[in-house]
């Protein structure tokens, strides 16, 4: 490279041939031999594949030094529990982390191929549903990045998150067989397989002193079978690992069961283990789907520490290391069933006395959680919970036992106390709180943003903030710039490095090197270039995929995320049906919007659905409307994911973070927009509050109550009737939704909606709000109007993004959390 400063920062491994010509050689090898294709006989999916293949195969001796070193320095490693890991497609993450996109592209270009055409045809993981797993992305892309010894560990699901279709304005889920052409970046590790039980009973035994022991003989096992895909870090030769389980039976075929002619019988086991990880999050308002939801919860967890244990083992002796040599993150409840598992491993198998045990245990453990809303904070049926995992519920009442002792002894006599902080909730059918087994478990409990780590300690585990002040911490969540900046956005991020550098993916502080430019009238000429391509792109791309044709000249205005009610996809809606009322009766709305929604709403949930069901009648019927055409346009985008985000993102002018203050934990697609150059306009809530501080009130277009004031206005009583009464536009909306005018074919279909919002209570406010909202949109089309004023704030709103780069995110975590010495 003729650039110094790139070259310090890419570190070129002499085992890669940085020539386009060995790239091409290689390509056709692995074509040939590995594929057994030809050129001419090879499909652009057989041209991803070689690529993808050849890709790994570059990675691999740089995994496997990354793994000699490590078993050579016996470093601490970090091991991040998580249900869910969106991780978007692995080509293009790879060839820019590897620093050879150039010269791969040049390579498949003298072999007649385009690059991105085959960025295309790899499949999206559909690991996950939204932030929590993307995060968990962002995390393993920071840490390896950062040379921290990690491996993340998950579930590797054969259909994962459904497909979404749009039949006739309703979410139809389909499955999402990701697989079914296999998947070139992993590597199946049989040899290291665990096994993990299920049902049984529990038995008493003395040992040779006299001293009792108890011990789980599981009724069921299952094979839990590693893949692992590498995680390569950016400018580093470190690359760490994404290790998956998937469920097998242990019993594959029941020979007995075939010979008397019970065909089916003769694989019922097959099925009913490998079940397991089949789909992410199944359905769970039926008693299989919930049953399901936690033998894949203590599946992956007992297969994990099972795993890490084994590696701790190897070299090192003592378990009173343990917390030294390995720290657990749990990513958010989903996983909380790992510390009775591993006080289960200590105490039963390998026979440490309790108290030894749970001081290890605890040092182990750290807790994050990403929610405020209590139907999120998972709690399993005592019965269940027993009847599955037998000894695990004899443990969590051990510890709560022990735990309200303890409580009891600091707080004598305060019974309602023990009540709200034991394990066992005692008045909704006798449950296991398994946020409480975490925040008891664990030495460490954060939240993802500063208002969230607040709330969580004065309004959602009050108690224990109070038991364990110095166990609480935040660490505001962040993203890797690496993929939502350098890779998705590759108009910008040309520009950033003409007056950057290249140093900016790995040190994004210097984005605020741009504040220097905000007002430069050529820069911003060209910043403004870099948002039209972008927005052309993604214009092409929903004309080709739903036939919609898009305005790139007007502004682009952006909701995606999943459907739930606190984050207000409705009242976007609500204020979108007001603006179309409007533009019938002639009134000026502002400039030219193009209103987009997005995302998924879990299968059994029906309001979400309806919301989605609306933004589809609300669009059908303004993209129909003679008066709307030039000013105003609605889509719903169909199958959000990460490969859409990263078209969306770039494209986008408005950024909306509309959630009732005080219900998102701390979002980070509002990280993503403004990291992209788009404004935003939101409540004060979530990590908008810190986005704002660092970008600037000014540049943002803040609405709505405050968490503190949903807070008091629920106390004194909330009368959403009101609201209607004394707005005409807002009555005149309502009457709207709750009529026939969207759905003249389905009279009251959106009924619901309109029920939930004036007689229902309204429970996320958006009635208190709309007036808020919709005088807000105005001063956004009144600051959209002046192009110069508009891009500056672009400009400012990216050179702000510095401290929203997970690096920094996983800096705090290694230094505060996991005990880790960083360079």
């Amino acid at each position: 490279m003729s650039d110094p400063e790139q070259r310090e920062t890419h570190p070129v491994d002499d085992r890669v041939e940085a020539t386009s010509a060995a790239w091409q050689r290689d390509y056709q090898r692995v074509l040939r031999l590995v594929l057994a294709r030809r050129e001419g006989q090879a499909s652009e999916y057989d041209a991803y594949s070689a690529l993808a293949l050849l890709c790994r195969e570059r990675l691999i001796d740089r995994w496997l030094d990354t793994q000699q070193r490590r078993e050579a320095e016996n470093p601490k490693y970090v091991y991040y529990l998580s249900l869910e890991f969106l991780m978007g497609r692995h080509l293009q993450n790879a060839v820019l982390n590897m620093d050879v996109e150039d010269t791969v592209r040049a390579a498949m270009q003298q072999l007649g191929l385009v690059l991105e055409d085959l960025y295309e045809q790899e499949f999206d993981p559909g690991l996950g549903n939204g932030g929590l797993g993307r995060l968990a992305a962002c995390f393993l892309d920071s840490m390896a990045t950062l040379d921290i010894p990690a491996y993340g560990y998950g579930i590797r699901y054969e259909f994962g998150i459904f497909r979404q279709v749009l039949r006739d304005g309703q979410q139809v889920e389909l499955p999402d067989n990701w697989l079914y052409r296999g998947n070139p970046w992993e590597v199946c590790r049989p040899e290291e397989q665990v096994r993990v039980g299920f049902y049984g009973h529990c038995v008493s035994w003395r040992d040779g002193l006299g001293r009792e022991h108890r011990r789980w003989i599981p009724g069921d096992e299952v094979l839990a079978v590693p893949y692992d895909t590498p995680v390569p870090g950016y400018g580093t030769n470190t690359v760490n690992t994404l290790r998956l389980w998937e469920a097998r039976a242990s019993k594959d075929f029941d020979l007995e069961y075939f010979n008397r002619g019970d065909y089916l019988g003769a694989v019922a086991r097959k099925v009913e283990g490998e079940t397991i990880s089949k789909v992410l999050y199944p359905a769970d308002d039926v008693a299989q789907g919930q049953e399901l939801r936690l033998k894949q919860q203590y599946f992956f967890v007992a297969a994990s520490l099972r795993d890490l244990l084994n590696r701790f083992l190897r070299a090192n002796q003592e378990f009173d290391r343990l917390p030294d040599k390995a720290a657990v993150q749990l990513n958010d409840t989903h996983p909380s069933i790992a510390v009775a598992e591993l006080m289960r491993l200590l105490v039963d198998e390998y026979a440490l006395d309790w108290e030894r045990a749970w001081r290890i245990t605890q040092g182990v453990f750290a807790y994050t959680n990403h929610t405020l809303l209590p139907e999120a904070l998972e709690c399993w049926g005592v019965d269940l919970l027993g009847r599955l995992l037998p000894r695990h519920l004899e443990i969590i009442y051990e510890i709560n036992h022990r735990f309200l002792e303890q409580v009891a002894a600091r707080y004598p006599g305060d019974v309602d106390l023990l009540r709200r902080v034991s394990l066992i909730d005692e008045e909704h059918g006798k449950r296991v709180r398994m946020a409480h087994l975490a925040v008891v478990g664990s030495h460490s409990v954060n939240g993802v943003a500063r208002l969230h780590s607040d709330l969580l300690k004065r309004r959602v585990l009050p108690d224990f903030h109070r038991l364990f002040p110095e166990r609480f911490n935040n660490k505001t969540n962040g993203v890797t710039p690496r993929r939502w900046l350098k890779q998705a956005n590759p108009a910008l991020s040309l520009l950033l490095d003409e007056h950057l550098g290249h140093r900016w993916p790995r040190e994004l502080d210097r984005l605020s090197e741009l504040r220097r430019l905000a007002d430069d009238a050529g820069f911003q000429e060209d910043w403004r270039a870099a948002k039209a391509a972008n927005k052309n792109v993604l214009a092409e791309l929903v004309l080709a995929r739903q036939g919609v044709a898009l305005d790139p000249a007007a502004m682009f205005d952006v909701q995606v995320k999943r459907i739930h009610e606190y984050k207000r996809q409705l009242l976007n809606l609500l204020r979108v049906i007001a603006d179309y009322l409007r533009i019938r009766e002639g009134v000026d709305t502002g400039v030219p919007r193009v209103v987009m929604l997005g995302g998924k709403a879990a299968p059994s949930y029906f309001m979400a659905k309806l919301i989605i069901r609306l933004a589809c009648a609300v669009a059908e019927r303004v993209n129909r409307d003679p008066a709307c055409r030039g000013r105003l346009q609605v889509v719903f985008l169909e199958n959000y994911n990460v490969s859409l985000a990263e078209r969306i993102f770039p494209a986008s002018d408005l950024s909306e973070q509309i959630s009732t203050a005080g219900f998102e934990a701390s979002g980070t697609g509002n990280m993503k927009f403004a990291m992209n150059g788009a404004l935003t306009i939101g409540t004060l809530d979530g990590a908008n509050i810190e986005i704002m501080e660092a970008v600037g009130r000014e540049h943002m277009f803040i609405f709505g109550l405050t968490a503190e004031q949903v807070f008091k206005m629920r106390k004194e009583g909330y009368d959403p009737a009101r609201y209607p009464r004394e707005d005409t536009l807002l009555h005149e909306v309502l009457q709207t939704l709750c009529g026939d005018f969207f759905s003249p074919a389905e009279p009251g279909l959106f009924r619901p909606l309109y029920d939930a919002l004036v007689h229902g209570g309204d429970t996320y406010m958006l009635l208190a709000d709309f007036r808020s909202y919709v005088a807000c949109q105005q001063r956004v089309d009144d600051y959209y109007r002046d192009r110069a004023r508009w891009t500056r704030s672009a400009i400012l709103n990216v050179a702000s993004m510095g401290r929203f780069s997970s690096d920094r995110t996983i800096r705090e975590y290694a230094r505060e959390i996991w005990g880790l010495e960083l360079d």
